[in-house]
């Protein structure tokens, strides 16, 4: 395990700047997720007040989370469609309540909207969090490299109310590592170096088609960046073992574990302590 850990991190990117804040993710951070729709997946995880808001953030640092990802848009099938308008005003709302509250907090937005991002960023965020990598908004990469902000790049085809639908793939990694070598040249060139890969659990991906790319992550090593791993309570969990969002954490563990031992950097969770615990425990682990 341990030379694998080593020879993973080896030539990988570990560092972020985020509004001058430099950030090492050679020891693995969490993201904690901060969720402002409601309609997500996860009932337990939607918030509608500021002061909800303000104590979900509490907890996400407090339990040892790095960044906090606010998201105002599901991305689950089915899910209710979110102006721009809207999306921006909860957003905005709530990046100004936790950087006045918590000035140290490091602040990721998730959206596919370029002009959702630069209104963020303007409040106070310092990272971008796209599951489209700029499909579902032309104007994204232009508007990432002018504000000279980290931003994760998410793989997905289609969108979120019609990617169930685009599950074929010839070869899956192949295709996935084709798709990331386009956006990351074409950002590149745009003058964008922080950039995080997410391989999309979840999205545009069978159950069995998850599963390969998790047990194929290492494969994302030849563009020695940072990733990101999203499984937190998602359906590859819960579906497979006939259970629910609600019964999904043990799970959660176990495969942000493989992720891990696989060299992510970010784990995006919606139970931060028991992700940070895994994350100890791993390195621990590691170091002998």
């Amino acid at each position: 395990m341990e030379t694998m850990a080593k020879d993973t991190f080896l030539n990988r990117k570990t560092t972020l700047n985020l509004s001058g804040k430099l950030v090492d993710l050679a020891s693995p951070a969490i993201m904690g997720i901060l969720n402002l729709t409601d309609d997500s997946f996860y009932s337990k995880s939607r918030l509608s007040t500021v002061e909800q808001v303000l104590e979900r953030a509490a907890t996400i640092l407090d339990e040892g989370g790095k960044f906090i990802d606010i998201g105002a848009y599901s991305s689950r099938p089915g899910a209710r469609d979110v102006t721009a308008a809207e999306e921006t005003e909860k957003v905005v709302t709530a990046v100004e309540a936790i950087g006045k509250a918590f000035p140290e907090a490091l602040l990721s937005v998730d959206t596919f909207r370029a002009g959702v991002a630069r209104a963020a960023v303007e409040a106070g965020a310092q990272l971008i969090n796209d599951i489209s990598a700029g499909n579902m908004d032309e104007g994204m990469f232009e508007t990432v490299a002018d504000l000279g902000v980290p931003y994760v790049i998410m793989h997905m085809k289609g969108t979120p109310q019609t990617m169930q639908q685009h599950t074929v793939y010839a070869n899956l990694m192949l295709e996935m590592l084709d798709y990331f070598a386009d956006k990351v040249s074409r950002l590149k060139k745009l003058g964008v170096t922080d950039i995080i890969l997410d391989p999309g659990f979840g999205f545009a991906k069978t159950l069995d088609q998850n599963y390969l790319v998790l047990q194929q992550l290492q494969e994302l090593d030849i563009f020695e960046l940072p990733v990101l791993a999203g499984l937190s309570r998602k359906s590859m969990i819960y579906k497979f073992l006939g259970e629910g969002p609600e019964q999904a954490l043990n799970g959660t563990t176990v495969l942000n574990t493989m992720a891990l031992l696989k060299g992510s950097n970010i784990l995006r969770v919606h139970d931060v302590k028991a992700a940070a615990e895994c994350v100890a425990l791993v390195q621990k682990t590691l170091e002998q």
